[in-house]
């Protein structure tokens, strides 16, 4: 059995032919998806600002066999965001991710006399 990892992706788009209803949509619940609303999960959290309405950003937890690495993580986050964003009417263009391997991640501990 091959090694698992975890990975945190942030995929990154723009909007891109919203209709107008789906642009009032996301202005109405913009509250719901700002600052207080970005966490790491497997299916996704949509942040935005609503003015101006044009970049987005979705958090994934990605599980994938080590071997396959931060490349195939970043694809899968990004075929989801595709698939949720599609879901929900929403147009957009140029996904782009961010891939942290939170196995590989290296932890700077304080020192006690740095305390």
């Amino acid at each position: 059995m091959s090694e698992r990892h975890t990975y945190r992706v942030i995929v990154r788009g723009t909007w891109d032919g919203l209709t107008e209803q789906a642009r009032a949509r996301l202005v109405a619940q913009a509250a719901d998806h700002g600052l207080a609303s970005m966490r790491f999960t497997e299916e996704g959290t949509l942040t935005y600002e609503p003015q101006p309405l044009k970049h987005f950003s979705m958090r994934f937890v990605v599980e994938s066999d080590a071997a396959d690495g931060e490349e195939m993580a970043g694809a899968l986050a990004e075929d989801r965001a595709e698939t949720a964003l599609r879901e929900l009417g929403y147009g957009f263009t140029a996904l782009r991710s961010t891939v942290t391997d939170l196995d590989t991640m290296k932890i700077n501990r304080k020192s006690a006399a740095r305390r």
